[in-house]
């Protein structure tokens, strides 16, 4: 208690508030529904042969089947309407591989979730030293929105084809007394199938959780503001430092020694020099030189 309390009080968990780590707990809590509700899957359906002769029927035939949905080893006993002894029969189809790789992304999902929650809360600063654990981050992230994206295409598939292949009015067709007219057989009851609709739902939950997390963790890798610093609009360059000098900026055009026009700036503003007012460079004489001369 004391460490959750010295955490509370610093602030870390602050980050579960956070689109960052909330996302990361609803990615825990839906990555768990998704591979429990198929990982733990068992039905079961019922179906009835009555035969011509009554002796041989038999009305309650249950069929169970569960994860990984390996159907060709289920099997069942009905009844011939031959003789006293019954025909063991198998189910058809092998759909252990979506499902099981539905699940195995589902388990590293919530295991990585809690792995990267611990180090939100824990290692925050660590994660964003640097920018390379958010770098990782966003790369892991990617793949599992990616396996996200593929085994709840697959299990979708999959779950279809399981539907198909146990139902009962398909199931009866596998049954070679049920293919002669005077013998009798329907379905009792079907399989549930709630929990598996449920578990394709969460799965695609997952994909939108994982893909939008993406944004979340692009924007602590510092990939956008390398990208903003890199960016040079057109028609925008910029002259070098020393071509002020150059252009104009820091020197006077007319100033020089060819062609150029240089007044006195320094006698301009009024020296007067022995007896004679001198401006802009030319002397002018005062009213006793006139004197002196007439």
């Amino acid at each position: 208690m004391d460490v959750v309390n010295q955490l509370v009080a610093t602030g870390q968990f602050t980050v579960i508030k956070q689109p960052l780590g909330f996302i990361k707990i609803l990615q825990w809590f839906f990555a768990i529904f998704a591979f429990s509700t198929c990982g733990s899957y068992s039905g079961v359906f019922r179906m009835s042969v009555e035969c011509k002769n009554r002796s041989q029927s038999d009305l309650d035939i249950d069929v169970e089947f569960s994860y990984p949905f390996r159907l060709h080893q289920v099997w069942f006993d009905a009844p011939t309407c031959k003789g006293p002894e019954p025909e063991r029969l198998f189910l058809e189809g092998d759909y252990a591989s979506s499902a099981e790789f539905f699940v195995t992304v589902g388990v590293f999902s919530f295991l990585y979730s809690m792995a990267a929650l611990s180090i939100y809360v824990f290692l925050l600063e660590k994660y964003r030293e640097g920018n390379r654990g958010a770098q990782a981050d966003f790369v892991v992230t990617a793949i599992f929105a990616f396996f996200w994206l593929v085994s709840s295409a697959a299990w979708a598939k999959g779950l279809s084809d399981v539907k198909e292949a146990t139902d009962p009015d398909e199931v009866i067709k596998l049954i070679p007394a049920c293919r002669h007219e005077e013998n009798n057989c329907k379905e009792v009851h079907e399989p549930i199938v709630s929990g598996l609709n449920t578990s394709v739902a969460f799965g695609f939950c997952n994909l939108v959780l994982w893909a939008g997390n993406l944004w979340f963790v692009f924007k602590e890798t510092g990939w956008l503001g390398a990208f903003a610093g890199t960016y040079a609009p057109s028609g925008g360059k910029q002259p070098a430092p020393d071509s002020y000098g150059q252009a104009g900026y820091g020197q006077d055009p007319y100033a020089g020694s060819q062609g150029g026009y240089q007044p006195d700036y320094g006698q301009q503003a009024g020296g007067y020099e022995g007896g004679s007012y001198n401006q802009g460079g030319y002397d002018q004489g005062g009213p006793t030189s006139f004197s002196n001369e007439i």
